[in-house]
């Protein structure tokens, strides 16, 4: 009898799954898309605009072999079932496998989980369903603007600029940055001051005069105000509260990305790489499972299951004054809600437990999401807010403390957050309501302008302003480091020039196109598409025929920015060498191209010679790796392939005759355990 055929995206996916189904069932997958829009036609789109916007999709290039052996194992198998992943992405990758294997509607289902858990995997076969049309069709119509904003913009700012590439959504993450940056430069800073006074136990600042909001802009005001004050204060009022201090709802995508960023370090590539490792399965010993349930999601949601297993690990471990209630988020807009929060798959799978079977960074990854649905569903914890209005000659003096009076979810998510106690003294022992100060002074200070963006800023500001979604943010924010428009100082955004001038143009020509408030909108559009209220080649049509005249303006009155001149003249010409850019980099050239070919000899760098080669007659030489980490290898390469890492040294091994090398404040060999301090 043939088996029934399982067709998952991820290889690494398809063993952990075969293993929970047994026999009948063979699980093999498909290496994420098989087909992609070809680059023909106008414009080469791979799209007939004047067709209704039909797409010619064409097998990615290296994956004939995958299709032809799918196609064979459709053609061994009595049934099909398509378990791509539960987004509108992997309900493409089913569509473009059920077109392309030729499945017909009597001999395939379609099958999702959102955990890759031995019951998500079995249950899912009580839900198999057809292919959603409409969640192809919203896919297929973000691809397809994609490709036309992208290949129309791109060519453009590649004809016109230094940049190499626009987007739809990438283009207006840029411009985010560039205002940031340009309300940086024409922030003008104000001085002011702050009046403290300093006690035994605490410190109080100025607040009001008369109880009317105070500001001092000039140092002779602070001056003024400290010869009215004396040392004693008389206390005016100690208000108490009793305040909750609430958990934050499980992570959805943008989150996570926000938290591993700000509290691990880790950029969103390196945290949804991480993430999508645990959620394909991890071998722990007794098992291979998945730890955590699907990563792409911008729903706060937990199933009723997680819930209640939940509660009751929270009740013996804790107590029952420690179970909380569901977190539900307020934002509603924008939320495709097609699944649920970023959770572990079981909360009797403690981080500490499997920690030996993790990297060290999939254990923090796992540790902060565990960690962050369990404390979502634990008890508010409780806080007594105290402030002290403290009056001197008219002037009222804060201070604010706070007492947790009972820890809630912070037993198990304190190392999260800031929560520290600041005790204030009992004012009810002061006599007759006086309290002495030992000191008061002033200080100056000037008021700061915006911050520039780290990655979490951005990805925040990109979520609440309902741009891109949470699959996009990382693969955005990669692409405009890599297009060199902005780079990292001290973990924050600076655009570059190219940037800057990419971004200036783009709104010269397309500032009703690249803003937040049409890529807003073509989101909200896309989820109408997906929920059936929306044609899609209706929104493409409409779209195209507001954009490409506006392409062909700028391609006609956009200025081509002039080539900075070296101040030298071509040899062989006289006229202006110039400097161009090409993919492997700058260079020098003639301007009179093509008419004179003439490009400029590069300088040869002086090489380093550190020894003579131990495989040949050779010379050991520093050299630099295509992302520029330094090595060092043969100058014979490729005939000799001698290399290594550390910086190797004359003297030989005492123990075996090997290559020493040197790296800090060690001398080691190469090919046994011999080492010595320096």
């Amino acid at each position: 009898m043939n088996k029934k055929l399982v067709i998952v995206e991820s290889p690494h996916k398809s063993k952990t799954i075969e293993k929970y189904l047994g026999s009948d069932y063979k699980v093999v997958s498909s290496v994420g898309h098989i087909r992609d829009l070809s680059t023909s036609g106008k414009f080469g789109f791979g799209v007939d605009i004047d067709n209704g916007f039909k797409p010619d999709y064409k097998i990615i290039k290296g994956k004939n072999k995958l299709v032809k052996e799918l196609k064979n194992d459709v053609k061994n198998a009595s049934f099909v079932y398509l378990a791509t992943d539960p987004d509108r992405e992997g309900e493409a990758i089913s569509w473009h496998l059920y077109d392309t294997l030729g499945l017909n509607d009597n001999n395939y289902k379609r099958i999702v989980f959102n955990e890759i858990t031995k019951n998500a995997v079995l249950n899912s076969f009580d839900k198999a369903r057809m292919i959603d049309d409409n969640l192809v069709k919203s896919q297929e119509t973000r691809r397809i603007l994609d490709r036309i904003i992208g290949f129309r913009l791109s060519k453009l700012m590649q004809s016109k600029t230094g940049g190499k590439s626009a987007g739809r959504v990438q283009s207006v993450a840029l411009k985010l940055i560039v205002d940031r940056e340009r309300e940086i430069e024409a922030f003008i800073p104000e001085e002011y001051y702050e009046i403290d006074a300093h006690f035994n136990d605490f410190d109080a600042k100025l607040d009001t005069y008369n109880h009317k909001k105070i500001e001092i802009k000039k140092e002779n005001e602070a001056k003024d105000i400290l010869s009215k004050l004396s040392n004693a204060f008389k206390i005016e009022s100690v208000d108490k509260k009793e305040k909750a201090k609430k958990s934050k709802a499980p992570f959805t995508t943008s989150t996570l990305q926000q938290e591993a960023s700000s509290k691990l370090g880790f950029s969103s590539k390196k945290t949804m790489s991480i993430a999508q490792k645990l959620y394909e399965g991890i071998n722990i010993g007794t098992e291979t499972v998945g730890l955590i349930s699907y990563m792409r999601t911008d729903s706060v949601r937990l199933s009723d299951e997680f819930i209640k297993s939940t509660y009751g690990y929270i009740k013996e471990n804790y107590g029952s004054e420690y179970v909380g209630y569901v977190k539900t988020s307020n934002k509603t807009e924008n939320v495709q809600d097609a699944h649920e929060a970023i959770r572990p798959t079981s909360i009797n799978r403690e981080p500490e437990k499997i920690k030996e079977y993790l990297t060290n960074d999939e254990y923090k990854l796992y540790r902060i999401i565990y960690y962050r649905a369990l404390a979502s569903l634990m008890k508010d914890a409780k806080v007594e807010a105290t402030t002290v209005i403290l009056d001197n000659n008219n002037y009222q003096f804060k201070t604010t403390g706070q007492i947790l009076i009972f820890d809630g979810y912070l037993k198990v998510y304190s190392m999260y957050e800031d929560s520290e106690d600041k005790i204030l003294p009992d004012f009810s022992t002061y006599k007759s309501n006086i309290i002495v100060s030992n000191n008061i002074d002033y200080t100056m200070h000037t008021t700061k302008p915006p911050s520039r963006y780290t990655e979490s800023k951005l990805i925040k500001e990109m979520e609440e302003l309902g741009i891109g979604r949470p699959s996009t943010y990382a693969k955005t924010i990669e692409t405009i480091i890599e297009r060199a428009y902005v780079k990292l100082v001290e973990k924050k955004f600076v655009p570059t020039e190219i940037g800057i001038e990419t971004t200036d143009k783009l709104q010269e020509f397309f500032k009703d196109i690249i803003n937040v408030e049409y890529t807003k909108k073509m989101e909200d559009d896309l989820d109408k598409i997906a929920d059936g209220d929306l044609e899609w080649n209706k929104l493409l049509e409409l779209f195209y025929k507001d954009f490409e005249p506006k392409v062909k303006v700028a391609f006609s009155e956009m200025e081509k920015k002039a080539p900075e001149e070296t101040g030298e003249s071509c040899p062989n010409c006289g006229n202006p060498l110039v400097v161009k850019q090409s993919k492997y980099g700058k260079f020098v050239a003639c301007s009179n191209y093509p008419e004179c070919k003439y490009i400029k000899p590069t300088e040869k760098k002086e090489v380093k010679e550190i020894m003579p080669c131990p495989k040949c007659d050779g010379k050991i030489i520093e050299r630099k790796t295509k992302r520029g980490k330094i090595f060092y290898g043969c100058s014979n390469y490729p005939k000799c392939d001698f290399a290594t890492w550390d910086e190797p040294i004359e003297e030989s091994c005492p123990n075996c005759n090997g290559i020493l090398t040197k790296k800090k404040d060690k001398i080691k060999c190469t090919s046994c355990d011999y080492e010595k301090d320096i």
